[in-house]
């Protein structure tokens, strides 16, 4: 009898709540928001977990104003520009990123935010050929010097990379600072964090690698084909 006349009771009081259209719209409010948590169980990737955590903020907001529940709306107003502020932030990493790929000599440093930032002085070696590569690096003031090569690097310059992504992760060049240097690095945890949250901005940084490598080996052709001809001269 008690478990009957619980589900009597309850029921009588869903019928009173449904017989208010304000109390209905509370209702469905609590529906959506509830059907949006139990869809981003089944995403994977943040930015589109971001946003339905956005959208299910915004309707238990409005079913604590409506219903009221003011424990509810105060919890759900607090998350909400915490979620905004997550989803925003990786967008703009990603167009930063999609930039830097457009115009690989840009000198700003799109990065900077997840990266590690060292000084270093005139002559320091940064990374020795064969060394284990664990972090790609940015250039962000100074030159660096990749010695086997003889090329220097300017600022806004991704480099090291290539190593990174290597199947053997062995460095092929030594870097080392002609000037006093500033340099920010990025170490592989944190880039693979960065990848599984946003699947875009990995894209990009692949996309930007390949256009590194292009250049390498437009320059190596550049360069058999002046040796070449320096071969034929009489």
């Amino acid at each position: 009898m008690a478990l009957r006349d619980f589900i009597t009771t309850q029921a009588a009081a869903l019928q009173a709540l449904l017989a208010d259209p304000t109390q209905r719209l509370a209702l469905a409010a609590a529906t959506v928001a509830a059907l949006l948590i139990l869809v981003s169980a089944f995403v994977k990737t943040i930015i589109p977990l971001r946003w339905l955590a956005v959208g299910s903020n915004l309707g238990f907001m409005l079913y604590g104003w409506v219903h009221p529940a003011w424990l509810i709306f105060a919890l759900h107003a607090t998350l909400l520009p915490v979620n905004v502020w997550r989803v925003l932030e990786m967008h703009r990493l990603t167009r930063r990123v999609r930039r830097a790929t457009d115009n690989a000599a840009r000198s700003d440093v799109w990065l900077q935010p997840h990266m590690r930032r060292k000084r270093m002085r005139a002559g320091a070696v940064l990374f020795r050929k064969g060394d284990l590569a664990d972090r790609l690096y940015v250039l962000a003031e100074g030159r660096i010097e990749l010695v086997e090569s003889g090329r220097f690097l300017e600022p806004g310059r991704m480099f090291g990379e290539i190593a990174f992504f290597a199947p053997d992760r062995q460095r092929s060049a030594t870097a080392r600072c002609a000037t006093a240097c500033t340099v920010l690095s990025l170490d592989e945890t944190t880039f693979r964090q960065l990848y599984f949250q946003n699947p875009d901005f990995g894209f990009e940084v692949v996309r930007l690698i390949a256009g590194r490598l292009t250049e390498d080996i437009q320059r190596l052709q550049e360069q058999l084909a002046e040796r070449s001809r320096g071969g034929q001269a009489p």
